[in-house]
């Protein structure tokens, strides 16, 4: 019993199709149902003879299809012609209303199968769209598991070959250490976010905690934003490292963020002190994902190059729920 009502659940969700015998049985007990409700619908009205068996199509077409939706309208049809539950026997006006229960019948028909249809393919591309996630998710493990192994091994070979310089490799570990954490905390975001105070630390961490001042109070990120951010807060400090305030002895960098009561959040990065901009090249990859990455969060990214330093105002709103 609980095999066939497994099944039949299956069958009316349409992600199995059901047994020709379970399909044939469930379309008897469907033009039954609609037989007795004619039956007491005689009582009232007489002339009712093939409204009941509407219910009936439909419902046995969705659970066994076409082919069964085709049948059942047929013996609800002669069902409706020939059985009498009163005095009147079929004559033209009956025939002229089976051939339109008919034609109604194969409307519905038409319209149960294309939605199975429809049905069927949004199910399979959602198959399709989770097991690429899942293999996404997979290389983007397999990928950091790689990465974090590299760093592993550049960071033993640095020690070995700095270790009669003690004084650089002071230096030099720490920097190491702060990337190895930067690449756990994305890791972890991707899944659970962070707070924006704790994912700007670990970015600007390894470039010295004296270079960079935040400001703002404690705020969680959703995982898909703390990820975006992210990549962001990379791109502008390794540009601060190669071009701007971190390739400078005083460089400085001051970032803040304040959040509105319609929860739009506003983070200004300022570069101070650092190498003046004379020209500015052609957008690469990075300028292009500054621009672009915040406009999935309703967002946008203004940046200035100033005699002073960069300045980036990144605007975008804090989804609630992902």
């Amino acid at each position: 019993m609980g095999k066939l009502i497994e099944e039949f659940r299956r069958g009316w969700q349409g992600t199995a199709p059901p047994s020709l015998g379970l399909s044939i049985a469930f379309a008897a007990a469907c033009l039954l149902v609609a037989t007795l409700t004619r039956w007491a619908l005689a009582h009232v009205r007489p002339d009712v003879y093939f409204t009941p068996y509407f219910p009936a199509v439909f419902f046995a077409t969705a659970f066994g299809g076409f082919r069964i939706g085709v049948v059942t309208a047929l013996v609800g049809g002669m069902l409706g012609v020939v059985v009498n539950f009163g005095d009147a026997f079929a004559d033209r006006a009956r025939f002229a209303l089976l051939a339109l229960y008919w034609a109604v019948c194969a409307l519905t028909i038409w319209g149960v199968e294309h939605y199975r249809t429809m049905l069927a393919e949004q199910r399979r591309i959602s198959k399709r769209l989770i097991e690429e996630e899942d293999y996404r998710k997979l290389l983007v493990d397999e990928l950091q598991h790689r990465l974090k192994n590299k760093l592993s091994t550049a960071h033993a070979v640095l020690h070995q070959v700095l270790h009669d310089e003690p004084l650089v490799w002071a230096r030099v570990d720490p920097r190491l250490r702060s990337l190895a954490a930067t690449d756990d905390l994305i890791s972890r975001i991707d899944k659970a976010g962070c707070d924006i105070r704790d994912l700007l630390i670990s970015e600007l961490g390894p470039y010295g905690h004296v270079r960079f001042t935040l400001n703002g109070d404690r705020l969680f990120l959703p995982p898909k934003l703390a990820v975006t951010l992210s990549l962001m807060f990379h791109e502008l400090a390794t540009n601060a490292g190669k071009y701007g305030a971190f390739s400078s002895p005083r460089g400085l960098l001051q970032v803040s963020w304040t959040v509105s009561d319609d929860d739009r959040l506003t983070v200004t990065w300022d570069e101070t002190e650092g190498p003046s901009v004379d020209k500015v090249s052609d957008p690469g990859f990075g300028t292009k994902l500054l621009r672009s990455a915040l406009s999935a969060f309703d967002g946008k990214t203004e940046i200035s190059y100033m005699k002073t330093g960069l300045h980036c105002i990144m605007q975008c709103r804090i989804p609630q729920s992902e």
